[in-house]
């Protein structure tokens, strides 16, 4: 009678040993196969494997918060206007006006632009949108040009300020040397007198004046 520990047959039995030896190696591999499978090395806590070394993850896209507050008058950064802060008071914010130079030669425009400057202690917000802001030349008692006679596309856009800290006119308004008025938007407007003529652009701000005007002359 054939058994495992004693093999029968017509062969040797280093034969019918070396059989099932054969045999049970291979139940062995079967049995680490489906081990491997059901394991999966690598893999812990249900989270994938990590990248094969040599490869990378794409960067998260970066975006970035509107940085123009409008085009009808010069914009004011607004990048930060998400975080927290009460609403400021005027007494606490300082509003200047800024012309590029002090000084024009013949022909040349003026660039205007405006400075908001927290004297306060605590971050604070403001609406600092074209809808809020005005621009105006004077010449001694005449008033020559105001940004809002023919403004479009007005906009508010709350900004954070903080202590201490001033915030400018990204692009500035350019002066064409004319006086305005809403009759005349769309047509060719008169120049201001020029030769050395001495002019004041004050600005304003959600209502809050600028203490001071910036002179400067026209030659």
């Amino acid at each position: 009678m054939s058994t495992f520990k004693n093999p029968v047959g017509p062969q040797p039995s280093n034969v019918y040993w070396r059989r099932r030896l054969i045999v049970l190696l291979g139940l062995v591999a079967v049995v680490v196969v489906i081990v491997l499978i059901v394991v999966r090395p690598g893999a812990s806590n249900g989270e994938p494997a990590s990248a094969p070394a040599g490869t990378t993850s794409p960067a998260p896209d970066a975006t970035h918060p509107a940085d123009h507050a409008g085009s009808a008058s010069t914009s004011i950064p607004t990048s930060s206007a998400t975080a927290s802060g009460n609403i400021c008071n005027p007494s606490d914010v300082k509003v200047d006006a800024v012309t590029d130079k002090d000084t024009y030669a013949a022909g040349e425009l003026p660039q205007l632009s405006i400075a908001i400057t927290n004297t306060g202690s605590a971050p604070c917000k403001i609406d600092a949108g074209t809808a809020q802001q005005s621009f105006t030349i004077t010449s001694g008692s005449e008033v020559y040009w105001k940004s809002t006679d023919c403004q479009t596309d007005k906009v508010d856009a709350e900004v954070l300020l903080q202590p201490g800290k001033t915030i400018s006119s990204q692009t500035p308004i350019t002066w064409d040397r004319t006086r305005s008025d809403p009759a005349t938007c769309q047509a060719t407007r008169e120049q201001v007198p020029a030769a050395g003529a001495s002019y004041h652009l004050q600005t304003e701000v959600a209502g809050i004046t600028a203490s001071d005007t910036k002179q400067f002359i026209l030659q």
